[in-house]
């Protein structure tokens, strides 16, 4: 159902660790052709706290208001910068949805026993990286093996202040948020990604995907995004 209000046109697309924003290509395609205007944060993944404010610097330069999307680490940096008041709506895709005082780190420290965990690296000055032989595997499942080798040789530094940087306020505690679920993620495990929706209150959705998802199925996370921009449950 929707809620009568008027769809909302601005969409910001925020990646997560050791991506950056050109995976959202084919999210992008689909929602520009379906007239919705679209900016990807280009977010350095240093620290919490820089991502959130460049994030910000983008929701300035809307003109109206924007649902919020991102996607993994993302998922932090919209609960942090998604109070904007351009923020309509904000929608988490295979991500985190920390809470007040929590960090991406608080919520992998303790896996679930037989749970998936990331083959991230001992930290580099300060600096983490997925192995590149296992990326493919933990990261890009469905993506094809050409584009997962080149996602895993281009990778982008993930700062230690990005995985340990707390969340002030959560963003999900006053605004609308859904939540596509990616069954087959081997980043984050299905059930902390139901967890995590589940407390944030979204709407959920749920599809057989890698943790890539918005690489290897772009038309489902576009729809994601567009029911809410309708604001449709």
């Amino acid at each position: 159902m929707s809620s009568g209000q008027n769809p909302v046109k601005n969409v910001v697309l925020v990646h997560g660790g050791f991506v950056d924003g050109s995976g959202w290509q084919s999210v992008y395609r689909l929602l520009t052709r379906d007239g919705f205007r679209v900016s990807v944060v280009q977010n350095p993944t240093h620290s919490l706290a820089g991502d959130a404010a460049a994030t910000r610097q983008v929701l300035d330069a809307q003109d109206g208001p924007a649902v919020l999307v991102g996607h993994s680490y993302g998922g932090a940096v919209i609960t942090e910068a998604g109070r904007h008041d351009s923020v309509a709506a904000l929608v988490y895709i295979a991500a985190f949805a920390p809470d007040k005082d929590e960090s991406v780190g608080t919520l992998i420290a303790d896996p679930a026993p037989g749970a998936p965990v990331p083959p991230i690296l001992p930290p580099q000055d300060g600096f983490l990286f997925l192995d590149r032989e296992k990326f493919a595997a933990s990261f890009a499942g469905d993506v094809a093996a050409e584009d997962a080798r080149f996602m895993a040789d281009s990778q982008v530094p993930w700062g230690l202040d990005a995985l340990n940087g707390p969340v002030t306020e959560a963003a999900w505690r006053t605004r609308p948020s859904w939540y596509l679920v990616t069954t087959e993620d081997r980043m984050i495990p299905p059930p902390a990604q139901r967890a995590m929706a589940e407390r944030a209150g979204a709407t959920v959705s749920e599809t057989s995907a890698s943790h890539a998802v918005y690489v290897s199925q772009p038309e489902a996370v576009a729809e994601l995004i567009k029911r809410a921009a309708a604001r449709q449950d």
